[in-house]
């Protein structure tokens, strides 16, 4: 039987279990500069050393005004390749796949005012992002398509109302990823993943669905899905609508569900806290991937605990 101590395969890409370390932005080991420090490299290898599965690294920044916040890796120069090298480095030292996550933070206004060139000059600038993390030695990308951020926006019916060729339908909604995925195809080989975390609830669990459905088509490797931009009707914390007998949190339940509808392996996130937890979901086949991310922080030894744990429970 599949347990979270089963090896996968993405592409060409082994993967020695089935626990990934999620995007944890990591504010208290970056400067403003958005360099990566001696302190984020140690802490990535550190997580690679213990034996994760595969590590995500933090949301890196496709330009110097995309950011969060000041203390955010950034990827909008080449003088962030060697930075970043170095993470890819200590995890492939570990037998660790890395992908790195790319991202923008969005606009505060509504995406919909947002000029049709200053969103093709972002597209280029993802462009760009890309070809830098294949030169750090990344083992793969993951767009950041969730968390109201930028791409969130875009493909949210809730958020994008606009007329032009980055709105209008839900194919419109969807061009800045197909734009994406089209002109950096060459990246992809079958040594090079494209993940995609994605809001499972644009706003609700069957926008996901179809979203889901079409990544799969463009050519998406691996989806990892949270949250995206919420129904307003939904007054609690919870946003979709999930049996009473699930025993997770709301967004793992969306990763569940979505599982079913694609070909390609799903992550599923959130308050993934225990081995137990875990293992439930990928035993009884409900995702292929956990990420485990506070927990990991919390406890830097998670998966020696968990292997202690899993081994009582044998």
């Amino acid at each position: 039987m599949i347990n979270i101590f089963t090896p996968a395969k993405i592409k060409n890409i082994e993967i020695k279990n089935r626990v990934v370390l999620p995007p944890m932005v990591r504010f208290s080991l970056v400067e403003k500069d958005g360099y990566v420090t001696q302190e984020l490299v140690d802490w990535y290898e550190d997580i690679a050393l213990n034996g994760v599965g595969m590590v995500i690294v933090e949301a890196s920044c496709v330009a110097e005004d995309a950011k969060l916040r000041d203390n955010q890796i950034g990827i909008w120069e080449d003088d962030f390749i060697p930075g970043l090298k170095k993470i890819a480095d200590v995890c492939r030292k570990h037998s660790v796949p890395a992908l790195i996550q790319i991202h923008h933070a969005g606009f505060k206004e509504e995406i919909s005012t947002i000029s049709k060139e200053r969103l093709d000059e972002i597209l280029d600038q993802f462009i760009e992002a890309f070809r830098r993390a294949k030169r750090c030695g990344f083992d793969g990308i993951e767009i950041h398509g969730a968390h109201t951020y930028l791409i969130s926006q875009l493909n949210s019916r809730l958020w994008n109302t606009r007329e032009d060729i980055y709105g209008g339908s839900f194919e419109g909604r969807m061009t800045f990823n197909r734009l994406l995925i089209e002109r950096t195809r060459d990246l992809f080989d079958e040594n090079f993943i494209l993940g995609y975390r994605m809001g499972g609830n644009e706003p609700h669990l069957a926008d996901g669905i179809e979203i889901a459905k079409y990544l799969e088509e463009l050519g998406v490797d691996l989806l990892h899905v949270s949250s995206g931009v919420p129904d307003p009707e939904y007054k609690t914390e919870v946003k979709v609508d999930i049996p009473e007998e699930f025993p997770l949190d709301w967004v793992v339940y969306m990763g569940t569900e979505i599982k079913k509808h694609v070909n390609i392996p799903v992550i599923g996130v959130r308050k993934i806290k225990t081995e137990e937890q875990a293992s439930w979901l990928i035993e009884n086949n409900h995702l292929d991937f956990v990420a485990v991310g506070r927990a990991m922080i919390a406890r830097p030894h998670w998966m020696s605990w968990a292997r202690r744990s899993f081994n009582r429970r044998g």
